[in-house]
């Protein structure tokens, strides 16, 4: 067995991560356990569950809707809704296991506690989460229940490498993916774990039904007017095998297609931990080894590498947290934004006047996605053609995307930025027409989001500015900026900040 566990002691107001222990688990054989159910909603391959059952004679399924997953100001309907749905899925899959998933509302550190009091409760079980805000919520439900003799254990589970387990040969965290990808690679991957059996108390008549909490967005004030993805661990699972299946050896080419169905689509299932991030390993090796030309294997390995991103920025944020505030590099800080309000609306609701930014804002307002080239695109276009600091478009994202994930987000927008590590030079400009002649050659994706211009033709579709006439009557709007007059304003600014320094 592998990977880390913290185990709650006598002792203080220290961190979990000052408890760190290995595997197997350190709680000794207790009669009753809690797994508290965080970013991990699924019974196959599921860390924590699995050691809470080999360590306790009865476990307890618990899961708190804190406040701010219901109401924060990142909260967005799309997210929401399937992180609820997703809990549905949850509590019917574990109560034919036998096990009632017990829902609570409020702040964790008061509820944790509380039911460890109502079950008797010795030990809590737990994945360990990697935002911060996430590890000083951890770190006051330790201080609770160390208080009571709890024991609280946390577990790696929603990555293959934790954040100090790669470093430089300095002993400094990687701030370049190139490297940190290599040493990635170097290292085992763990398979996955089994899925949860069944209760076997449960057919002695000893696990009771509890009354179910609502699980609609609406009771939380973000009603349904959206499409949102399938969610639930069966969706995960289902979304992972489809791509596996073919899809995944086209990647390295129908990625960057918007009319394509390339990409994996797994991020809101691993941001919400509905598959579980071994189960998608498993499933890429398999592929790989069935891979047969140069092109499908470099496919797999192009996937491969956007799942090692998403753990590069996991450790980019807990090893320089200001990121959460500023850029990455402080001096980026400094940058004269325009910071047009008008501009920021338009942006907003896919009202620029340049088709592809504006079809990739309406899906995204419409259904919770968008398309990661699209990120890309949209990205800066507001932060290098309308010189709106990217702080603002991350907010948003945050707000919108079903698969809003605060490391992958932040990380995203300082790529497009030029802010972040890593990141895309400053003088990168995209063209927006060029990159929708790219991505959306025939502009079937623009059509689809933006009826007012489905009469033009291809050659217009992606400039449609280039005959007035004909755009005149479609209620489409003029652009607000244009790029070959913003782009020297763009690295003007850049310029003017190199200058300084």
């Amino acid at each position: 067995m592998g990977g880390t566990a913290n185990l709650a002691v006598p002792g203080g107001n220290l961190p979990p991560d000052a408890f760190i222990k290995k595997f197997p688990c350190y709680v000794r054989r207790v009669k009753t356990a809690i797994h508290w159910f965080r970013r991990d909603l699924r019974v196959s391959d599921n860390t924590a569950l699995s050691e809470a059952v080999a360590c306790a004679e009865r476990v307890v399924p618990v899961f708190i809707l804190e406040d701010a997953l219901r109401t924060g100001p990142d909260v967005g309907a799309a997210r929401l809704a399937f992180l609820l749905q997703s809990l549905e899925s949850l509590r019917k899959n574990l109560a034919e296991l036998g096990y009632p998933l017990i829902i609570r509302n409020g702040r964790s550190e008061v509820e944790i506690p509380k039911l460890c009091q109502e079950l008797n409760a010795q030990a809590v079980f737990a994945n360990k989460r990697y935002e911060p805000y996430a590890q000083t919520r951890d770190n006051r439900v330790f201080n609770a229940l160390n208080a009571v003799g709890v024991g609280f254990e946390l577990f790696k589970d929603a990555v293959i490498r934790e954040e100090a387990e790669l470093l430089t040969q300095a002993g400094k965290p990687f701030t370049v993916f190139t490297p940190y990808s290599k040493l990635w690679k170097t290292k085992p991957v763990l398979p996955p774990r089994a899925k949860l059996a069944p209760n076997p108390a449960a057919k002695s008549g000893k696990s009771a039904a509890l009354a179910p909490v609502p699980l609609d967005p609406g009771t939380f004030g973000h009603p349904l007017t959206q499409t949102f993805f399938p969610a639930g661990e069966k969706a995960g699972l289902d979304a992972l095998r489809k791509f596996m299946r073919g899809p995944v050896y086209d990647y390295a080419t129908n990625r960057n297609l918007v009319v394509v169905e390339g990409s994996s689509r797994l991020s809101p299932h691993l941001r919400c931990g509905t598959v579980g991030i071994r189960t998608v390993m498993a499933e890429l090796n398999r592929a790989r080894e069935k891979a047969v030309t140069p092109a499908q294997k470099q496919s797999c390995e192009t996937f491969l590498n956007e799942l090692i991103w998403r753990e590069f920025y996991l450790q980019i944020l807990h090893h320089f947290p200001h990121v959460m505030k500023g850029a990455f590099r402080p001096e980026y800080d400094l940058l004269k934004w325009s910071d047009n309000p008008a501009h920021f609306e338009a942006w907003c609701q896919g009202r620029t006047g340049y088709p592809i930014v504006d079809a990739a804002m309406r899906c995204l307002n419409q259904t919770g996605w968008m398309h990661n080239r699209l990120r890309m695109i949209v990205a800066m276009f507001l932060t290098k053609d309308l010189l709106i600091n990217w702080q603002w478009g991350e907010r948003y994202f945050m707000r919108q995307l079903v698969d809003g994930d605060l490391a992958a987000n932040n990380g995203g927008w300082q790529w497009s930025a030029g802010s972040g590590t890593d990141a895309a030079p400053y003088f990168r400009i995209f063209n927006p027409v060029t990159q929708s002649e790219k991505c959306d050659p025939k502009g079937a994706f623009v059509r689809q989001w933006i009826p007012e211009l489905a009469s033009i033709p291809d050659d217009l579709i992606h400039q449609p500015w280039k005959e007035p006439l004909r755009l005149s009557g479609s209620k489409y709007p003029e652009r607000i900026v244009i790029h070959e007059e913003q782009r020297p304003k763009c690295l003007a600014m850049f310029a003017a900040l190199k200058n300084r320094g």
